[in-house]
């Protein structure tokens, strides 16, 4: 998932680049709820191995 994430931040920054802001600002929003979603489960995964 953070692959994906990482993915998307690469595709907003070169269209930020070239000029797409809509784009950019799209790819960014989806690239944070990514990141956020990857945090949340790796946390989850942490708590649940700490607490085996």
């Amino acid at each position: 998932m953070i692959r994906y994430a990482i993915i998307f931040f690469i595709i907003a920054i070169i269209a930020a680049i070239f000029g797409f802001t809509g784009i950019a600002a799209g790819a960014a929003e989806i690239a944070k709820i990514l990141f956020f979603i990857f945090i949340v489960i790796f946390l989850a995964t942490l708590l649940i191995g700490v607490f085996r």
